[in-house]
Parts: structure tokens; C-alpha cells; sequence
């Protein structure tokens, strides 16, 4: 309660301390910090991009492909990671099942090379490789022409959809399960309120996931691919990122709503290979990036919507350890926070 003065008035520093309790100040203080790693992080991530070890095919025969594969190999900065490849259709299913982001085939017979990329693998990313093999098919004195393998969709500018579109269910998985701690106290009461939960939590995520899926395809037209395999991409993200919520609600109370938006948001974001893809990040956001829930959903969805559904084991695996590790903590939280007998 404040204290008055001697003529009745309130000091100013009991109304200070309180307007802002300890752990309010502990609050701001996080918020804080949130704020400057939010910056350190984008800024950081994405202020210099440049690519470092791109997989990339050479076509060529014999003495020719050691050769250009040399070349690649002493550009600047070692943009490529450059390997033999046996034939140009070997390298389009390479590119195809994302094993490599493109490849030089080379014409023997004539002057011509011809450069395969896969601009729904990242439009910048395609971009940037036809700059490089360009400068130095001039200083052989040869021409270029490009060929799309897997290209983005002409409404899906710059290769972005995915990407956003795996934002919006982040978003939603962690404003959900934060909705659903605030409004009853961060910490559940027992284990079958964090199973009630994780239940509507699931029921959302199906929800969500499927208008994702259906927004993007038939009603913007944004992505191609297969609406029902967006639809559980979707729902196992939104999950994923509401489960581990749970979690970190169940542990660290309302500080668990600033941990997830710093796994989420402040580092799974940057380092998702969603405006520059993951061999154009420096390496720390290009290590982390495929182990947080945008950069795996982001590599899923795009595998989904460009190249067959390929190369999407390793995110699903990412995105579905989230979600079992979120049940079981959120779980063994609510068990451990359960309490014993009342006293009378």
C-alpha cells in the first residue's frame, strides 16, 4: 500500500515501486533483452549474405570436368562445393531430390554451356549462381544459357510463400499456447489440464494448418503442390511450436512465453533460408536454422510445393521430435507441479 506524507500526498518513489513491482522490472528487463537479440539476430543473419559451399554439379567429359570443377573450386570466398556429376539427368534428379542447388553442363561440341537451377529452392539463391558461372564462362569465352529445373511460381515472388506461410503457423502455434496458459495461469494445475491442453492445442493446429494450405493454394494461388500435404505440414508445425510452448509455459511460467519467441522467432526465423536460403546464412544461423521449426518447415514446404515432396524426411523428423518432446515436458511438468495431499 503507498504511504502518504506528512500533508497527505503519495511520495513518488512509493508510487514507483508500486507501479512497477521486482517483477515487473525482471519482466521489462527480459523484454529487453528479447528486443536486442532480435536485432543482433536479423541484422546479423541477413545484412551480408553471401553463398559459402553451394553444392553444385559439374557436366562435362573427362579431363574437362577436373578442370572446371578446379575453377569453381578457387573462386573467392568459396561460393561453390562443386562435384562430378555423370550426366545432365543425373543432375536434374539430383537437384530434384535437393541433393545438389544446381549444376554446369557442359557442351564440348560447342560454345554454349547450359546452367541448371531450381529457383523454387530460393529465387536468390538461382540468381546468385547464374552471376557466378557467368563471370566465368565470359572469361573462357563461352555463353550461358540457364534452365530452370524447379521453378518458383510466377505469384510466389522471390520464393517467399513458403516461408511466410510457415511464419503464419508459428505464429499461431505459440500465440495459442500462450492463450491458453495466460488465461487460466502459466503453470497448469494438474496433468489432465495440460492434456485438455494439448488437445485443443492439436485441434487448432488442424484447423490452422488446413486454412494455411487452403489460403496459399486455390485462393491465392501462391504455391503449387499438394493442398493435403501442406494441410498436415501445417498442422504438425502449428503443433510442434504450441507443444513446445506448453512446455516452456509448464517450466518457467509466463518467462516461458519470451523463451519460445526467442527459439522462434528471434533465432528460428532468421536462420529459416526463408528470404536468403540456408548456403547464403553465415554459419551459425546456417547450423541452427534446419533444427528450429521455421527451417525445417520452411525446407519441408518448399519441398512440397517445387520438388515432389523430395528430401522432406529430415524436417518432419526435426518438427515431430518438437512436438514429442512438448507433450512429454509439458506432461512431466504438470505431474511434477501437482500437489499432494491437502491439508486440512
Amino acid at each position: 500500500m503507498a504511504q502518504s506524507t506528512g500533508d497527505g500526498t503519495v511520495s513518488f518513489l512509493t508510487e514507483v515501486r508500486d507501479a512497477v513491482t521486482p517483477r515487473a522490472t525482471l519482466l521489462v528487463i527480459g523484454v529487453i533483452a528479447l528486443q536486442l537479440l532480435f536485432v543482433a539476430s536479423y541484422v546479423g543473419a541477413l545484412h551480408d549474405p553471401r553463398p559459402k559451399d553451394v553444392p553444385f554439379g559439374v557436366v562435362a567429359p573427362g579431363a574437362a570436368a577436373e578442370r572446371t570443377t578446379a575453377r569453381l573450386e578457387r573462386l573467392p570466398g568459396s561460393p561453390l562445393d562443386p562435384r562430378p556429376v555423370a550426366d545432365e539427368a543425373t543432375a536434374r534428379e539430383e537437384i530434384m531430390n535437393r541433393d545438389l542447388d544446381g549444376a554446369l553442363v557442359i557442351d564440348p561440341s560447342g560454345t554454349t554451356d547450359t546452367l541448371l537451377v531450381a529457383s523454387g529452392g530460393g529465387t536468390v539463391l538461382a540468381t546468385t549462381l547464374e552471376s557466378l558461372t557467368a563471370e566465368l564462362e565470359k572469361s573462357q569465352r563461352r555463353t550461358l544459357r540457364t534452365v530452370d529445373v524447379a521453378p518458383a511460381s510466377p505469384q510466389d515472388f522471390d520464393g517467399l510463400s513458403s516461408f511466410y506461410l510457415v511464419v503464419g503457423w508459428c505464429v499461431g502455434g505459440y500465440l495459442c499456447a500462450s492463450i491458453l496458459a495466460i488465461s487460466t495461469g502459466a503453470r497448469p494445475a494438474n496433468p489432465r489440464r495440460a492434456a485438455i491442453r494439448l488437445a485443443t492445442m492439436a485441434l487448432v493446429s488442424v484447423v490452422g494448418g488446413l486454412g494455411g494450405a487452403v489460403i496459399v493454394g486455390p485462393v491465392l494461388d501462391a504455391l503449387p503442390g499438394s493442398v493435403p500435404a501442406l494441410w498436415g505440414l501445417g498442422a504438425l508445425i502449428t503443433f510442434a511450436v504450441g507443444a513446445a510452448t506448453l512446455a516452456l509455459q509448464g517450466v518457467f511460467g509466463v518467462v516461458g512465453i519470451g523463451l519460445a519467441i526467442l527459439l522462434v522467432v528471434v533465432a528460428g526465423n532468421p536462420s529459416a533460408g526463408g528470404a536468403f536460403p540456408l548456403p547464403m546464412l553465415p554459419p551459425f544461423w546456417k547450423a541452427i536454422g534446419p533444427a528450429l521449426p521455421p527451417g525445417a518447415g520452411t525446407w519441408a514446404a518448399r519441398s512440397v510445393a517445387y520438388f515432389r515432396g523430395n528430401a522432406v524426411t529430415p524436417a518432419l523428423l526435426v518438427l515431430s521430435a518438437w512436438a514429442a518432446a512438448g507433450i512429454v515436458i509439458t506432461l512431466l511438468a504438470a505431474r511434477r507441479r501437482t500437489p499432494g495431499t491437502a491439508r486440512p
